[in-house]
């Protein structure tokens, strides 16, 4: 059974205030009310169009809000059964046909899924340590002028050809969107 304490809402677009649940799994942590705000402005409040993948998705928070807002298809990736079944009864009660979730590791993903995505949503569980070996795995999977956001809880730095568009600290979250110099 989930708690209120399970319970996040959507906080723009046409499913603005509906909330969705997710799982007392260990680890999952959604994305705060206040990032997602800022990360939102940032891309923009209109994402028809666009194309969105939510690796490590979790409670869904960024894909659901992607989706909210216009995105033409999220492909939301999640590996815990549990976790993926919430997703699932969400999506169910949201009607979201236009988005897709798939159980399956993400790095497993992203060695046999050929797709292009405009924004890609990266945000693994922090002791995993993944978000520079992701980086360079994703960028087969990104757009021409492509963003990626990413969420730690250490300021990281990006080396090579990853800018820094946006960056944002709320509480112990650093959230970064970044750009991939060769695509501009």
């Amino acid at each position: 059974m989930l708690s209120n304490q399970n319970k996040i809402r959507i906080i723009g677009g046409k499913w603005r205030t509906r909330s969705i649940t997710f799982s007392n799994s260990t680890g999952l942590r959604p994305t705060p009310n206040r990032v997602r705000e800022t990360v939102f402005n940032w891309l923009g409040q209109d994402l028809t169009g666009k194309t969105c993948l939510d690796l490590f998705a979790g409670s869904g928070a960024m894909g659901f809000e992607a989706s909210s807002r216009g995105a033409e298809q999220v492909v939301m990736v999640e590996s815990d059964p549990k976790v993926f079944c919430t997703l699932q009864s969400n999506l169910q009660k949201l009607e979201a046909i236009q988005i897709e979730v798939v159980l399956i590791d993400a790095l497993k993903f992203i060695a046999s899924n050929q797709k292009l995505f405009d924004i890609i949503f990266l945000d693994p569980p922090y002791q995993l340590d993944l978000l520079s070996k992701m980086l360079s795995l994703i960028l087969p999977h990104l757009k021409k002028h492509g963003i990626v956001y990413v969420e730690d809880c250490n300021l990281l730095e990006f080396g090579g050809d990853w800018l820094v568009w946006r960056y944002g600290r709320a509480g112990k979250v650093h959230y970064q969107l970044l750009k991939y110099e060769k695509n501009e």
